[in-house]
């Protein structure tokens, strides 16, 4: 998954925190720079030797991660807090298979704790700061979520005006098929429907597009992807019902057509309502 890094400035301390698979992780080492700028390493390390914090890492892998490895954290669990007993960020996930910690090299790099842990962290250093990162990473969150949806409505607009001109009509509502066509035998299924809704195998499409990245589907507006959902479903029951390829082609290319049309017919519609 692609990871954006982003920052937060908390009482002159920039925080950096990243997504890995839709899931929130804050830089610890950039929380414990709070309270010692030269040395975050070493307050992390401080932090790992109490086994309440051994017992916290550990049950949240428990909740969260199917591949923990128990018997090795029951092994550091029973040595926490003990004087010779000390632990890397970098050794507990090797050694445990953790996935709530993160050790990255490189520009941003340092340890990275999902947001329930980071959070513990936080309280640890200091509750003040812990109220401070609660109150900004919120504030944040509410502003991407605000973006995000503004994104979709501005993109959602775009492709509803594009769709309701006639040039584009005439494109978007699928051709009958040749016998020829329906005679083929795709090696794909997902080349069924293609066929049926475009017009056009996977390959094809990439063959008269070359200058674009992708695949037909990406190019779809939302009318095609709501008919393309369809189909699939259909497509499923008419294999169940054992019907030929050939017969459930043109079955589903006459479908897509009725739809398309049908759902044109929708989007013109609701146009006219708002225009009023």
């Amino acid at each position: 998954m692609a990871k954006k890094m982003t920052k937060l400035e908390i009482q002159g301390v920039s925080i950096a925190f990243t997504k890995t698979n839709q899931e929130d992780f804050i830089s610890i080492t950039d929380i414990a720079k709070y309270k010692n700028p030269e040395a975050p390493a070493d307050i992390i390390k401080n932090w790992l030797r109490n086994k309440n914090t051994i017992e916290l890492l550990g049950l949240w892998e428990k909740l969260h991660n199917p591949n923990f490895y128990l018997s090795e954290f029951e092994n550091f669990s029973n040595k926490a807090g003990l004087n010779h007993f000390v632990l890397s960020p970098k050794k507990w996930i090797e050694t445990t298979n953790a996935i709530g910690l993160q050790s990255k090299s490189g520009r941003y790099g340092g340890t990275y704790a999902h947001i329930d842990i980071a959070l513990e962290f936080a309280s640890w250093v200091s509750v003040e700061f812990k109220f401070y990162l609660i109150k900004e990473f919120q504030y944040l969150k509410g502003q991407q979520a605000k973006e995000l949806d503004w994104d979709i409505k501005r993109k959602l607009t775009k492709i509803n005006y594009r769709i309701h001109t006639d040039a584009i009509k005439g494109n978007l509502i699928p051709q009958n098929l040749t016998p020829q066509q329906i005679s083929f035998i795709y090696a794909s299924e997902a080349d069924v429907l293609n066929v049926a809704l475009f017009g056009m195998t996977a390959k094809q499409w990439r063959e008269r597009h070359p200058d674009k990245k992708g695949n037909i589907r990406d190019y779809a507006n939302v009318s095609q992807l709501v008919c393309l959902s369809n189909l699939e479903n259909l497509n499923a029951v008419f294999i169940t019902e054992g019907m030929s390829q050939g017969e459930r082609l043109s079955k589903l290319n006459q479908i897509a057509i009725s739809q398309m049309q049908i759902l044109l017919q929708d989007s013109n519609a609701t146009l006219t309502i708002n225009k009023q």
